[in-house]
C-alpha cells in the first residue's frame, strides 16, 4: 500500500511527520469527538507568534450543527463537492493588531499560518484529514461570523475521519495523489535573491 512516507521522498533527514502531513480530501462523514477536535487546537494553540501575540482565531463548527451549514455555504461549488463528508468546518482568522497596545502587527498572517500548520501535523498525528482551502467567499464569510474590522480572514479547514478515494467525484479524484514540493535550491539561497534574473 502506498503512503505519503514511500512516495514522497527528503533530500536531507527530516522526522517522517513531515512527509506523512497531506492535504486529502477523502473523508468518510462520520462525526468527530469533539475532545479529539479540541486537541488539534490545543496544538495549534501552542505555536509560535511575535511578542507571543498569538493572533489566530478558529470559528469551528462540527458536523449537523447550524453554524457548519453557514460555513459549508460559503464554500465555492468544488469544496462543496468534497467538503460535505466533513466532520467539521473551520473559519481561521487573524487579528491585524496587538491587544497589548492596538498597533498594527505586521506578522499576523504569518503567525496564523504556524498555527495552522500546528493543527495540520497534530492532524497527522491523529490519522485525521486537515484539509485548507481559500475556495470561499470572504466577505460573506466575515458577515457569518460576526468579524470585526480588525480581524482578517485567513481561510478555511475541512477536518474528517478519512474516507475512500473512490467515494469522490470522478474529477477530484485524480487529485487525490501524494503531492510532491520543489527542489530545495528553488525555495533557499545563500544570500540576496537570485532565482528570477
Amino acid at each position: 500500500m502506498e503512503t505519503p512516507e514511500n512516495v514522497r521522498k527528503a533530500e536531507h533527514p527530516i522526522d517522517p511527520l513531515f512527509l506523512r502531513r497531506w492535504s486529502s480530501r477523502a473523508m468518510n462523514g462520520k462525526k468527530i469527538e469533539k475532545e479529539k477536535l479540541l486537541s488539534l487546537f490545543e496544538a495549534a494553540r501552542w505555536a509560535p507568534s511575535s511578542y507571543n501575540g498569538q493572533p489566530w482565531r478558529y470559528l469551528y463548527a462540527l458536523r449537523e450543527t447550524p453554524f457548519f451549514a453557514a460555513l459549508f455555504n460559503l464554500l465555492v461549488e468544488f469544496n462543496q463537492s468534497w467538503c460535505k463528508n466533513a466532520a467539521a468546518l473551520a473559519l481561521i482568522i487573524s487579528r491585524k493588531t496587538f491587544e497589548k497596545n492596538d498597533k498594527p502587527s505586521v506578522t499576523h498572517s504569518f503567525d496564523t499560518g504556524s498555527s495552522f500548520t500546528n493543527l495540520c501535523l497534530q492532524g497527522s498525528l491523529m490519522d485525521l484529514v486537515v484539509h485548507g482551502m481559500q475556495g470561499f467567499n470572504y466577505e460573506e464569510a466575515r458577515k457569518v461570523g460576526k468579524i470585526p474590522d480588525h480581524y482578517q480572514v485567513e481561510a478555511m479547514v475541512a477536518i474528517g475521519n478519512p474516507g475512500k478515494k473512490e467515494d469522490l467525484p470522478e474529477e477530484i479524484q485524480a487529485k487525490e495523489i501524494f503531492s510532491s514540493r520543489k527542489p530545495l535550491a528553488e525555495i533557499i539561497c545563500e544570500g540576496s535573491f537570485s532565482w528570477e534574473k
